[in-house]
């Protein structure tokens, strides 16, 4: 069936949460995230009895849309085509590839395998509590080993521990242990650390240095993107052993300067927030990146529901190696979306995004 024979009749909202397995700890800057949470999903229905939900991207005006044909907000080759509806990118991909009757991935062009390979993103500080007495590595372990018994293969330590927390040599030295106990531990594992802008240029000298024989997979948000640094990271890593990819564009980006620094061969895999930035800006820029031969991961963290987007667009759009994933379940759903195994995500053929609300 066309989009073209759907009106948009009615738009609402609905709860879904996020359970973590454990409590989640600090990261280099920002203090405890919990168990999970809770988020606003919006509901779009059209006059032929067709649903389609999903985060939107921000605020925005519902009620205008009510009343439109589904075919003037999105155009299934290309995504949202209206301005005024980009607040509910994911809505209306789920929505129009129901109405098309195939997975969103399959909308996207297939380019991917809809078998995902995913990291663990929830290895964060939780050495350092709790704070009348610090679990220290026991806690890395034990979160490592409960990772890895829900089927991940691959993990991103957060580092940066002397950003905030720690002395800032005892910070790094601590760091470096959690860096060498998970190559120790998990000696096929891909490791991808992330101190969230915690290090300084000489802190990574160091850490590397002391790491470089754990064959980091990515080094993410090691310090903020400033050109000059970056430069010198890529210079750097040419004198290592082994050069692990540069990962970055998470936080507030900058589409002309996270191309420029892929065009000039400074950025390896661009990470811009799956929800922060959309799917279908996702869409426009993946062309561009393969161009400069640049990777991407879009970022996850928070919801299990953003990890399902994110391996949709890597089954879909293809360039995306692997993604990130939130040891948790979605509530208030059916499920994922998606089967974790052997270290990857696999997805339903169901249409859309091949999760339904519950109730």
């Amino acid at each position: 069936m066309a989009l073209s024979e759907h009106v948009v009749s009615g738009i609402s909202t609905a709860q879904v949460g996020a359970e973590y397995v454990r409590e989640v700890g600090r990261n280099s800057f920002r203090g405890h995230h919990g168990r999970g949470g809770t988020e606003t999903v919006y509901v779009v229905e059209t006059d032929r009895g067709v649903t389609g939900w999903g985060l939107p991207l921000g605020p925005g005006d519902p009620a205008a849309l009510i009343g439109r044909n589904l075919a003037e907000l999105i155009d299934p080759a290309v995504g949202v085509v209206d301005p005024g509806a980009v607040f509910l990118d994911y809505p209306l991909h789920d929505l129009a590839a129901r109405v098309l009757g195939v997975p969103v991935y399959a909308m996207l062009g297939a380019t991917g395998d809809p078998r995902v390979r995913a990291y663990s993103g929830g290895i964060y500080l939780d050495d350092l509590d709790p704070a009348d007495a610090p679990a220290g590595l026991t806690a890395i372990k034990a979160n490592l080993a409960q990772d890895h018994e829900l089927g991940f293969r691959d993990f991103k330590l957060k580092l940066g521990r002397g950003y905030r927390w720690m002395p800032s040599q005892a910070g790094l030295e601590r760091d470096i242990e959690v860096t060498r106990l998970t190559r120790e531990l998990y000696p096929d594992a891909e490791i991808l650390v992330d101190p969230n802008d915690g290090f300084t240029v000489n802190a990574l000298v160091e850490y590397l240095a002391a790491v470089t024989d754990c064959r980091l997979y990515w080094l993410e948000e090691v310090f903020a993107e400033r050109y000059e640094d970056y430069r010198f990271l890529r210079e750097h890593l040419g004198t290592l052993s082994w050069q692990p990819k540069i990962a970055d564009g998470e936080f507030d980006p900058d589409d002309a300067y996270i191309l420029r620094l892929a065009q000039d061969g400074l950025l390896d895999i661009a990470l811009m927030d799956v929800t922060g930035y959309g799917l279908t800006a996702w869409r426009h820029l993946m062309p561009k990146l393969v161009e400069a031969s640049t990777e991407a991961s879009p970022h996850a963290w928070g919801f299990p529901l953003k990890s399902l987007y994110a391996a949709h667009l890597a089954a879909g759009l293809g360039n995306i190696p692997l993604v990130e994933g939130v040891p948790g379940h979605t509530l208030g759903t059916d499920g994922d979306g998606y089967e974790l195994a052997d270290g990857h995500f696999t997805l339903s053929d169901r249409p859309g995004f091949g999760i339904e609300l519950a109730g």
